[in-house]
């Protein structure tokens, strides 16, 4: 079965709840052993210490080690993305700093896809910097041969243990080439490094990019966003094969960044009706980035697939991607006070940072979620002032465009 059928049920049995057809919400923070001996056996398959057969469900021992909620989500999370296992959190970002702390240490290089959401760039300039990680950073116009070069030029190619790839890249919609990387992340292996491929999803979920098919070794999401896509929780995701993921999940139970029973429950109802979302957003921002393109107001709109990006940006588009996504980003001419005009006149879609939710939300990249990245790294990856960030919603897509069109008017 398609996993959009599974997301009803896999994982759970009414049998175990007086027959309740939804999982009820596990509000409790330990569980009780039928016997010492039951209690040592899941002590011992939560550390390590012994192998968990395969038909065998994880032992409840402690709400910060597993909960039902958190269990069943994961699981049909991990069928969704099409990996071993996968991990939940209590924000993306809490999903992503886990990550990065499970595999690098003081010394060693982690070289990063530019742009990155504002949070995770001040995590990786300013956190990870701090206890003596040294990053740098690419562009979607940098080919691994480069950064090959430059690294080796200074000597730290053998220290590289993390390439972390954004992509599309938020807000600018830049599409990373993800194969290439991964080939890089072998070449070093070879080479005896200790190197983990990452890849940021949140923008095309696991329905329109397939970093793993890729040759990712772990997906990361901001489950906030299309996930859930209610606004009504933070969350994050980590997904990927076994052996990269217990490290993820031995360090989130000792941090205790784990999502707790109601949000896991919250976020596997959200599951149910991604792909229904997800499909109508899409069609929804086709329509729109087809009009905004007509629109003399605008100056330029960033879509992946639109030839304005670029050939080699089609090209990977067409290799990597089943769909553009409903994430557009478009320069409006007059630059941050025409932006904020059209912004402040909106009435349908809401002024508000985040993305993937229900209801359509526009915001202002450069002063806004980018607010903390360098004025001169933005103008460098064309992220300006005049550029507006638009995550298309549920609503009648006529309706989006009607709103726009009277916002787009206060300054025609």
């Amino acid at each position: 079965m398609k996993p959009e059928s599974l997301m009803m049920t896999y994982g759970y049995n009414p049998e175990w709840s007086e027959g309740a057809i939804k999982t009820p919400i596990y509000q409790t923070s330990t569980f009780v052993f039928k016997t010492a001996e039951e209690g040592k056996r899941f002590f011992a398959m939560a550390y390590g210490k012994m192998e968990r057969p395969l038909d065998e469900p994880m032992g409840l021992i402690y709400s910060r080690i597993n909960n039902p909620n958190l269990q069943i989500l994961e699981e049909r999370l991990a069928l969704y993305e099409g990996t071993d296992d996968a991990a939940v959190f209590e924000s993306g970002m809490s999903g992503i700093s886990t990550v990065m702390l499970s595999f690098l240490r003081p010394g060693d290089v982690l070289i990063f896809s530019n742009p990155t959401y504002g949070g995770t760039h001040h995590f990786i300039r300013h956190v990870l910097t701090d206890f003596g990680i040294e990053v740098y950073a690419f562009n979607s116009s940098v080919n691994v041969d480069e950064m090959r070069l430059e690294l080796s030029e200074k000597g730290l190619l053998d220290r590289v243990r993390m390439i972390y790839i954004e992509t599309p890249a938020n807000p600018t919609n830049e599409l990373i080439d993800i194969a290439p990387w991964a080939k890089f992340r072998d070449e070093l292996k070879s080479k005896g490094n200790e190197i983990k491929l990452v890849v940021d999803n949140t923008y095309m979920g696991p329905l329109w990019q397939k970093p793993m098919e890729l040759g990712a070794d772990l997906v990361c999401y901001s489950a906030t966003k299309f996930l859930n896509g209610h606004s009504d929780l933070i969350a994050g995701v980590v997904c990927g094969e076994k052996q990269s993921m217990i490290p993820v999940k031995t360090m989130r139970t000792f941090i205790g960044n784990m999502a707790g029973p109601h949000t896991s429950w919250l976020l596997t109802r959200s599951v149910e009706t991604l792909k229904l979302r997800m499909d109508r957003q899409g069609a929804n921002a086709q329509k729109i980035v087809e009009w905004l393109l007509q629109h003399p107001a605008i100056s330029r709109v960033y879509y992946p697939g639109l030839a304005s990006q670029g050939a080699d940006q089609v090209e990977i588009f067409k290799r990597q991607c089943t769909h553009p996504g409903a994430m557009i980003s478009f320069d409006v001419k007059g630059g941050e006070k025409s932006a904020f005009a059209v912004l402040n006149a909106l009435k349908l879609i809401k002024l508000a940072v985040s993305l993937g939710s229900n209801e359509s939300l526009a915001q202002h990249p450069y002063s806004m979620t980018h607010a903390d990245v360098p004025d001169d790294v933005k103008e460098s990856l064309n992220l300006t002032d005049a550029m507006i960030r638009l995550s298309v919603g549920i609503e009648d897509s006529e309706d989006i465009i009607s709103d726009l069109k009277q916002a787009l008017n206060s300054i025609s």
